[in-house]
């Protein structure tokens, strides 16, 4: 049986996208943006992947890039303050807010942000 291991991400500007991630508090490597493709460990254990544009046509030259944000990334933060804290420190950076921090009616601070390449990254925590 397969089991997932990483979430992939294919990535126009390698340098910009890790700032984001490094950003939200990932643990990258410094020069990482040198490479075409970067993975890291999270604390929890989830694997993140990231590879160029120029990476994945070398292997597959039909690929082309989607319209629209095609997959969900959800980052749990300690509390509802970190919520706001955490956007509020992106937003300052110059990255685009899509959902501002709102009390959710699912019982969490809920927020979304877009990363370089317009994917929808969630903020969280319980209320």
């Amino acid at each position: 049986m397969a089991l997932p291991d990483m979430i992939g991400m294919i990535v126009r500007d390698m340098h910009a996208t890790l700032d984001f991630y490094r950003a939200l508090g990932l643990d990258i490597p410094a020069q990482a943006e040198q490479e075409d493709h970067v993975e890291v460990i999270t604390p929890n254990g989830y694997r993140l992947a990231w590879d160029t544009e120029e990476m994945v046509k070398g292997f597959n030259p039909e690929w082309s890039a989607p319209n629209g944000s095609r997959i969900g990334i959800a980052f749990l933060c300690d509390n509802p303050a970190e919520v706001d804290a955490t956007y509020a420190r992106l937003i300052a950076r110059g990255y685009r807010g899509r959902k501002a921090p709102w009390d959710a009616f699912w019982g969490q601070r809920y927020a979304q942000i877009l990363d370089p390449d317009d994917n929808v990254i969630a903020l969280f925590a319980p209320l």
